[in-house]
Formats: C-alpha cells, sequence, structure tokens
C-alpha cells in the first residue's frame, strides 16, 4: 500500500489578508505549515509527498528553493513529486531549470506532459509544468494513463477558462488511480477514489473562506482511499449579527465579540451585521474589532421605524403621505426599502 499526502497551492511568500492581531504573522505561517505537513510525512510514515502546483506565490529565489530542499531532505521515508503552477511558472530565466533537488526529490518539468517512475513504490507519477501563467486549450487530450501494470498518478493544476480547463468527464477518462489537482484553493474530491482538489494549504486571501488543509490517500491494487484533512491555521470566515431593534450599539458590539470567541479567536473574520436597529442608534464600526481578528465589518441593517405611528402624526406633511405610498409593500421589496431610506433622509432632514 502506498500511503501519500496531496498539497497544493501553498504559496510560500505571499503576504495573506489578515486581522491586525496577524498582518504580521501570516506570511511566515505559509512556511510554518509547510514544514508542520512535512513534519507529518515523518510522523506518518508516508510514503509520497505530491504538490500540485503553486508551491510559491511568484518565481522562487534560489535561496528559496534552497530553504524548502534541505526540508524535503530531512524526509525519512517520504519521496517528492512537485510541478510548477501558474504562479511559480517556469519562464525563461526561472532558477526551476536548473536547480538539483535532493534524491528523494522529483520534479516534473515538461511543459506538455512527463512521466516518472518513483523508486520502490511500484508507482508511475505524470504531470506537467507551467512555462507561461494561462494556458488557455485543454491538454488533457495529451495525458491519458500508460499502458502498465503499475500504479500511476497525475499532477494536474488548472481547472478554470484560463488555466488548463477541463470537466470532471475528461477527468474520469484518463485511467489514471489518483489524479492530484491544483488551482481552485477550495478543496473538493471532484470523483470519489479518483480525483480531488487539496484546495490552498492555508487561505491566501479573504475568499478563501472554509477549511483548509491536504487531502490523504492510500492507493492499493489499483483502488485508492482519499480523505479531505483540515490542517490550517487560521480560516476566513463569514459572520452574519442578526440585529433587532432592541439592542444597543454595546450590546451588538457584545455580540460581535461573543460569536468570534465561539468560532474561535483564531480566525480572521468578514463580519455583516443584518437586521433592523433603533432608530436614533448610529454604530461607530470602528470600536468592533476588539481582538484584532477582523478584516472585513459592514453594517446592512437598517434604522427600525413604528410606520403606522409616523403616518398617524404625521398625516398633513410629506412624511405621512410619503410612508402611505409605500406602506402596503412587502417587507423584502425594492419598494419598502425606498420607503425605508426616503423615511431616514426626511426623518434627518426636518430633524423630527
Amino acid at each position: 500500500m502506498i500511503k501519500f499526502i496531496h498539497i497544493a497551492d501553498v504559496h510560500l511568500g505571499a503576504q495573506p489578508d489578515a486581522g491586525k492581531a496577524y498582518e504580521n504573522r501570516r506570511a511566515r505561517e505559509l512556511w510554518e505549515s509547510f514544514e508542520r505537513v512535512l513534519n507529518l510525512c515523518n510522523e506518518e510514515g508516508i510514503d509520497l509527498l505530491l504538490i500540485a502546483g503553486d508551491l510559491f506565490h511568484a518565481q522562487p529565489l534560489l535561496k528559496e528553493l534552497k530553504e524548502v530542499d534541505y526540508l524535503f531532505s530531512k524526509l525519512v521515508k517520504t519521496q517528492v513529486v512537485l510541478i510548477a503552477g501558474n504562479h511559480d511558472h517556469m519562464k525563461g530565466s526561472s532558477f526551476y531549470h536548473s536547480f538539483k533537488w535532493s534524491a528523494n526529490v522529483f520534479m516534473i518539468k515538461d511543459p506538455i506532459k512527463e512521466t516518472i517512475e518513483i523508486p520502490g513504490l511500484n508507482l508511475l507519477v505524470s504531470g506537467f509544468s507551467y512555462h507561461e501563467r494561462e494556458i488557455l486549450i485543454p491538454q488533457l487530450k495529451k495525458l491519458p494513463a500508460l499502458e502498465s501494470s503499475k500504479n500511476q498518478i497525475l499532477l494536474l493544476h488548472g481547472g478554470d477558462q484560463k488555466h488548463v480547463p477541463f470537466t470532471k468527464e475528461m477527468l474520469r477518462g484518463l485511467n489514471y488511480d489518483y489524479i492530484a489537482l491544483g488551482h481552485i484553493h477550495k478543496p473538493e474530491i471532484v470523483i470519489a477514489g479518483k480525483a480531488a482538489y487539496a484546495g490552498a494549504l492555508e487561505p491566501i486571501d479573504r475568499n478563501d473562506v472554509g477549511k483548509h488543509g491536504y487531502i490523504y490517500g492510500e492507493l492499493a491494487k489499483g483502488k485508492t482511499k482519499i480523505t479531505f484533512v483540515p490542517f490550517a491555521k487560521r480560516s476566513y470566515v463569514n459572520l452574519d449579527i442578526k440585529v433587532n431593534q432592541s439592542m444597543t450599539a454595546y450590546e451588538m458590539k457584545d455580540e460581535v465579540v461573543k460569536e468570534i470567541k465561539e468560532l474561535g479567536v483564531n480566525n480572521i473574520f468578514k463580519v455583516r451585521l443584518r437586521g433592523y436597529r433603533q432608530e436614533q442608534i448610529s454604530l461607530d464600526l470602528t470600536n468592533f474589532d476588539t481582538m484584532g481578528n477582523i478584516i472585513d465589518l459592514m453594517d446592512d441593517t437598517r434604522p427600525f421605524y413604528n410606520f403606522e405611528k409616523l403616518r398617524k402624526n404625521n398625516q398633513d406633511n410629506i412624511i405621512g403621505k410619503f410612508i402611505e405610498e409605500f406602506i402596503d409593500s412587502d417587507k423584502e421589496s425594492i419598494e419598502y426599502e425606498a420607503m425605508i431610506q426616503g423615511i431616514t433622509a426626511l426623518m434627518e432632514a426636518t430633524r423630527i
């Protein structure tokens, strides 16, 4: 049995979005999580580490390749196979071209297809590296598995219109025991036991919400079992806070703090306040980020008005007549929203 870990989109060298508490740490944490994966390989006796592109966020410096190779050289049992993705593509001056890796590391450099036999594992690994930032033409017709009695794995970076477009049906037709996918940052098992996106090892920007980690797999006698394993130090979390008209501004702030503590103070939050607030409240959002881990804080609340009372008290002026025009509208309609916005403006203008 071959035990493997599949990672992708590590983006070493990136400067991820972070709350104030983590802004000086996040770039280093990408390296730390990568090193933790390698330590795990030693602890668990992993046979194979697959890296499906974008190990680096940009063209790696020579010193960065040396650092990574030193970490690879500390692997006791694990052999490593990697390809270059669109971010760290092998342009003409890339140090990837001439770099000499440790004996347990195999880089697939060919821009079309290359197949490597992994010593001692009865395994062939195929794939190709990017030599340009974009590959617009589907490449899968060039990538079917070889006729062989050995187990076969494919490394493939892409899946959108500008980066090797393909469909699930195309992947099924390639006849590999496993296809290790990269480029899409959200982890996804595309074909059960056959193909998966590992996703970004750590979330890189505020759109990388949800869990991140790696794929653990076992390959034996032509059958593959795969599982996604959460591993990231932090996650980006969308947090919606429901507000009602009885809450004060301090209560709203306390609700944000409570939810963040429950979901994990190590995470990084995009907070949205929703619902109806007291019409007199004017929110000062600058004081809400008490723990320094909010990167977005949006006030989508609307002032709560007793429109019936307002209409009765203002029957003979523009406020009453404006309410009369819209009061029967559905609360989720554009018309009802227009009434709220209009009354807010009128109330401010007349200082009632």
